[in-house]
């Protein structure tokens, strides 16, 4: 494999990530994952392995309307079987009612690592910048 298929893997990782949360796809978002992650959410939660993340995002996000995990400005340095990724996020996260919600932005830093298969996540701490709630919008008179 080359850095540039690496680099390509990595991303289509980080992509499964926010479109397994979308889906509510629980067996696809776990793929994201080593078994034995360690994830640091801040003020949301912090989980050890990936049974324990994948239980809370699925409850989570059983109350939840539609959400939109948008991902961008993928810095990503890979030395040998190990790499390491900085992902900004831009995310929706609509209540059950789909009239209002929030959105959160930050960024997450992960340490990757080459598994058999294929590039996981190890740890992750994600950095909330800013989180806005919202409601339904109202006609202007």
């Amino acid at each position: 494999m080359t850095e540039r298929d690496d680099r390509q893997d990595i991303s289509e990782l980080l992509v499964r990530y926010a479109t397994g949360i979308d889906r509510r796809d629980w067996p696809l978002f776990r793929t994201v994952f080593t078994d034995d992650c360690e994830l640091d959410y801040g003020e949301i939660g912090t989980w050890q392995g990936v049974d324990a993340v994948t239980d809370f995002m699925d409850q989570t996000h059983a109350m939840a309307g539609h959400t939109l995990h948008r991902l961008t400005n993928q810095a990503v340095t890979i030395e040998g079987d190990k790499a390491s990724a900085r992902t900004y996020i831009d995310a929706v996260i609509m209540m059950g009612d789909n009239q209002s919600g929030v959105n959160a932005w930050g960024f997450y830093d992960d340490d990757v690592v080459r598994t058999a298969d294929g590039w996981r996540i190890a740890r992750r701490r994600f950095t909330q910048v800013r989180i806005t709630a919202f409601g339904p919008m109202t006609e202007q008179e």
